[in-house]
């Protein structure tokens, strides 16, 4: 018996795989339980100006479920895949440590910290742009961190950018209590605006407590009563009408769509956002949408707010990996106040 097993240990060694583990999708699917499953696959590749980034943590948005299902159709036709996802894993916002450096990446360095959007992010590891990522704020945990990419980005680009809001402006958010709502309302603020935010009866405490100067009760009141008029609303998730939210802005005021939900099966909300584009010119006030852009200079503003502490990561609750559909179920029924974080 010694003799063989000495003789088993001088065959070659087979060489050694460096997998992973990672949500992956073969097919769309409106139940997460379903079309989402955790298995064991390779590590991605990285190209010459990307890195690969060890996953801390993930988190959950709306884009999320869109990817997943594949809807609304207009989403299959832009690139996302005709019959499956190209990308076999939803996951975009992410925050962990940087493992390999592609031979062009010259600002991060294995080891470094960063944080931002990636290709597949609920995984362990995942492949991400070096210009889609920035050092991550250092009074942020992995999990505080991972809420802000995509949300974060959304609601500074919204507020900053499309509504070019000022000192003193009052601004209405509908949806203040959803993952870019929450950062909405604080960036409202550190610009030093008058914020009205607009939530349900079970997240008026929540954003009362981002800092809100006023809560409107959406199952109480109503925004577009005709009493208070605002120069700048962001429409983070509603589905109002154009004719509603242009009675709530003043002559001059400026609407930023930036999400809505219908069952429309080949545009859902982006109906919407096309008639608020094509009344705008006829109109005095300013009817927009919001195309968020993922990059490094807009990250590095974040993480001034955030380490200045003007911005705080609102966040639910944390799921494990393997919990990854549960998160997204979650999210998806309504009750998130804030970001639902994956722990990878």
């Amino acid at each position: 018996m010694n003799i063989a097993r000495h003789e088993s240990s001088t065959e070659p060694t087979p060489p050694r795989t460096e997998t992973m583990r990672a949500i992956v999708q073969d097919h769309y699917g409106p139940a997460p339980e379903v079309v989402l499953r955790l298995a064991e696959i390779s590590r991605p590749a990285i190209g010459d100006d990307e890195v690969l980034v060890r996953v801390h943590a993930a988190s959950v948005d709306r884009g999320t479920w869109h990817v997943m299902t594949g809807r609304p159709n207009l989403m299959r036709i832009m690139g996302f895949g005709l019959r499956r996802p190209k990308q076999p894993n939803p996951g975009r916002s992410m925050a962990g440590t940087v493992e390999v450096v592609g031979k062009e990446v010259t600002q991060f360095v294995t080891g470094d910290e960063v944080y931002g959007t990636a290709e597949g992010s609920f995984a362990e590891y995942a492949r991400a742009d070096a210009g889609r990522l920035a050092r991550k704020p250092t009074n942020l945990s992995f999990e505080q961190a991972a809420a802000v990419p995509v949300s974060g980005l959304t609601a500074l680009q919204g507020v900053r950018d499309r509504a070019q809001t000022g000192a003193g402006e009052k601004v209405l958010i509908i949806g203040a209590s959803g993952g870019v709502g929450t950062f909405a309302v604080q960036i409202a603020k550190a610009f030093d605006a008058e914020v009205t935010a607009v939530c349900s009866t079970a997240k008026v405490d929540l954003v009362r407590g981002l800092g809100a100067d006023h809560v409107v009760d959406h199952t109480r009141e109503d925004f577009a009563d005709g009493e208070h008029h605002y120069d700048v609303i962001l429409d983070i998730g509603g589905n109002s009408r154009l004719s509603h939210l242009r009675r709530a802005l003043t002559p001059a005021g400026r609407l930023v769509i930036v999400g809505g939900e219908t069952d429309g099966r080949w545009l859902g909300g982006f109906d919407r956002q096309i008639r608020a584009m094509l009344l705008s010119p006829l109109v005095s006030q300013k009817l927009g949408i919001l195309g968020a852009s993922e990059n490094t200079a807009d990250l590095s503003v974040l993480r001034e707010l955030l380490e200045a502490g003007k911005v705080t990561p609102a966040i639910d609750r944390t799921y494990p990996l393997s919990e990854t559909a549960a998160a997204i179920r979650y999210l998806m029924e309504g009750g998130a106040q804030g970001k639902v974080i994956i722990a990878a």
